[in-house]
C-alpha cells in the first residue's frame, strides 16, 4: 500500500532567485475536490504523507429503524483543504492521492482560499456555536463580529423577518454555512 520510501517534499520559500532579499513564499489554503464520501480518507491520506488537511466536519444524530448513532458528517461534502506551497510536484502529489479529483481553480493551477475564510470556519467549529447551512450569496452587507467567543469573524449579514444571521462563506467553493447572530454587537467591514 506505501511504500517504505520517504519522499523529500519541497520547503515553502526554496525557490531559487538571483536576488538575496527574496521573501520566503508562505504556504496557502487551497481546495480540493474529492469523489463522494471520500473527503475523510483523502484529508488521511494527505496527513500521512506529511501534508498540513483540513476537514471541517460536525456531528448529527441519525436514525434508523434499530439504531441511533452520530455521525460525523464534512461540512463542505465533496471538499478538503489543503495547507501548502503548491508546486508541480506537490500538484502531482496531490492530484495521485486516492480519492482526489482535482484542485478547485483554474485548470493546471490551484487557486489559493484567503487564510481569513478557513479562520472563520476553525473559529466557528471550535467555539461549538450552533450554525446551519445557507446557500452561497454573491452580494450583501459584510460585516464583523465585535466581542464575545466570535470576536474579529466576518460574514455577510442576512435578514429573515427578525431573525439575523451571520453567513460565513468559502468563496472559492462556493459553499456557506449560517449562524445567528442575535446578541453580538456587528460592525460593517
Amino acid at each position: 500500500m506505501f511504500d517504505s520510501q520517504i519522499h523529500e517534499l519541497p520547503i515553502c520559500g526554496t525557490r531559487q532567485t538571483s536576488e538575496p532579499s527574496a521573501m520566503p513564499e508562505p504556504a496557502q489554503w487551497y481546495a480540493i475536490r474529492t469523489r463522494g464520501r471520500c473527503e475523510k480518507k483523502v484529508a488521511a491520506q494527505l496527513r500521512d504523507r506529511g501534508f498540513e488537511a483540513f476537514l471541517p466536519v460536525y456531528s448529527e444524530l441519525r436514525h434508523w429503524s434499530d439504531r441511533r448513532k452520530v455521525l460525523d458528517l464534512p461540512l463542505f461534502p465533496g471538499y478538503t483543504f489543503l495547507r501548502a506551497c503548491v508546486s508541480a510536484e506537490i500538484r502531482s502529489l496531490v492530484l495521485h492521492t486516492a480519492g482526489v479529483m482535482n484542485f478547485v481553480g483554474s485548470p493546471g493551477y490551484p487557486q489559493a482560499i484567503p487564510d481569513r475564510q478557513i479562520d472563520d470556519v476553525q473559529l466557528l467549529l471550535a467555539q461549538r456555536v450552533a450554525f446551519r447551512e445557507h446557500a452561497f450569496l454573491n452580494a450583501g452587507a459584510r460585516v464583523r463580529i465585535r466581542g464575545g467567543a466570535l470576536h474579529g469573524m466576518e460574514g455577510i449579514l442576512v435578514a429573515k423577518n427578525s431573525d439575523c444571521s451571520l453567513v460565513v462563506s468559502v468563496e472559492l467553493i462556493r459553499r456557506s454555512i449560517a449562524l445567528r447572530v442575535q446578541g453580538y454587537d456587528v460592525c460593517p467591514v
